[in-house]
């Protein structure tokens, strides 16, 4: 699995975070269901975009773009977004560009003008196809006609050092590649000749991963480049293309200041990864209340593992058929096109349904199955990960130091201060159960009544 990854020049957005996010649910779903999955992002270092804010600094451009991208993987880890396994530099891999090059001039793909290349595009009967595009309808994208080429959409694979501009030495010169190249010489590199998915978002479809493909299966002379593309819909604010000229730039870091990643994430998956999106912040909020209430149930359950009791037949078996279709929910919503919104709809529905369960009579073994099933989700999702563990620790030790002095008071037959902690506790929403086997908790669920 491939994703086009950043051009670094500048910090990254929320924008990003909704692509990046899409494709670790997809990469963390297919290996839930058992796939290896080798996920391959690479990282644009090297760009027009760099170049040009660099000297706008008065920086030297690698050193930039080295800052930036540190700032990318940074804010990636702050996601939670752990599922990539290699970051590749386009940097890393000039000899490999290089190489790609002077394949598509040896088949006559590629032509030299002066110490640039071009590919040319009237030799790939098959560019536009991805896109449904006319080739002689097509328009010149993202750079001004250039008289030097045979045809105007040809795309440039090597570009000729400028004054001030990072350059490696090539067979036509000092110089740099093109943008599209990197990505072809980096996944055939690593994938060979085909592979099985590909990401991106959609604004990338045409010329990018037209020009891909046209690059790598003239390069390997193998199709399909890719079985499956899947492109992510763009992030809106405030109707409008996210874009610092609009004023409406919100960056990762300044959108986690405000937000639990996690609820970042809910917040994302509830929409299809294809649709368009508005970033909304009640959105969020609506979230992070979800995300609250999972979170409640599974700590209900989690302060059951120490249970000795014995469920009831008909209550194992109904919680069982629980599980059973939520998890058949779960993964039939996201085969059917990684549909998270569905998907999120089986785990809601999920907790809701199993959260009175709680406070019944469950052995060890029941309350580890719900428990699984909500890991499942968890680690699906990215939720109810390891960032609240420190903060469930304290909690629980905290409550485990508070039931031992009520214990202590109860030996002391000091009822008095026993039921007084005991009903504090209740008033917090911690519902406090004396049974034959020892003090249970659990937090109080909707339509209970405290004491």
């Amino acid at each position: 699995m491939f994703v086009c990854g950043p051009t670094v020049y500048d910090q990254s957005h929320i924008g990003h975070a909704r692509t990046y996010l899409a494709y670790d649910i997809i990469a963390r779903y297919l290996r839930a269901k058992g796939y290896s999955v080798f996920y391959l992002v690479n990282i644009t270092d090297i760009d027009d975009k760099i170049i040009s804010k660099a000297n706008e600094l008065g920086q030297d451009p690698l050193i930039l773009a080295d800052r930036f991208r540190t700032e990318f993987l940074e804010d990636m880890q702050a996601l939670g977004i752990n599922s990539v396994s290699l970051y590749a530099r386009a940097s890393e891999h000039i000899p490999e560009i290089i190489e790609q090059i002077s394949t598509l001039i040896n088949k006559q793909f590629a032509y030299q003008v002066d110490g640039d290349v071009f590919f040319d595009v009237s030799k790939f009967p098959n560019y536009g196809n991805l896109s449904r595009q006319d080739i002689d309808q097509l328009i010149m994208h993202r750079v001004d006609p250039d008289p030097r080429k045979r045809n105007v959409v040809d795309f440039a694979l090597w570009k000729s050092q400028k004054p001030g501009e990072p350059a490696w030495d090539s067979p036509w010169g000092r110089g740099r590649p093109g943008w599209h190249i990197e990505d072809t010489a980096i996944t055939t590199t690593y994938f060979g000749a085909s592979y099985d998915l590909h990401g991106g978002g959609l604004d990338l479809i045409f010329p990018h991963h037209e020009a891909e493909i046209a690059q790598a299966e003239a390069a390997t002379g193998i199709e399909p480049l890719v079985k499956y593309w899947i492109h992510s819909g763009l992030l809106t604010v405030r109707g409008t293309r996210m874009g610092k000229s609009m004023g409406n730039f919100i960056t990762i870091k300044d959108a986690l200041r405000k937000h639990d990643e996690e609820a970042l994430r809910l917040s994302f998956a509830s929409s299809h990864y294809r649709s368009q999106l508005e970033f909304d912040e009640n959105h969020v909020a609506q979230a992070d209340q979800i995300l609250e209430r999972l979170r409640t149930v599974y700590n209900q359950f989690r302060s059951l593992l120490a249970t000795s009791k014995q469920a009831s037949e008909p209550t194992a078996n109904s919680l069982r058929k629980l599980i059973s279709q939520a998890k058949t929910q779960f993964d039939e919503a996201m085969d059917d096109d990684f549909n998270t919104p569905r998907a999120l709809a089986a785990m809601i529905g999920f907790a809701k349904n199993v959260e009175p369960y709680a406070i019944h009579d469950l052995n060890r073994e029941l309350v580890v199955e719900v428990m699984n099933l909500f890991s499942y989700f968890g680690n699906v999702f990215g939720i109810l990960q390891s960032k609240g563990t420190a903060i469930e620790n304290a909690f629980e030790s905290l409550l485990s130091m508070v039931l031992s002095i009520r214990d202590e008071a109860r030996k002391k037959a000091d009822w008095e201060t026993s039921d007084m902690i005991r009903n504090s506790l209740h008033q917090l929403g911690i519902i406090v159960e004396d049974s034959a086997d020892g003090v249970r908790w659990h937090l109080k669920h909707a339509g209970e009544r405290s004491a």
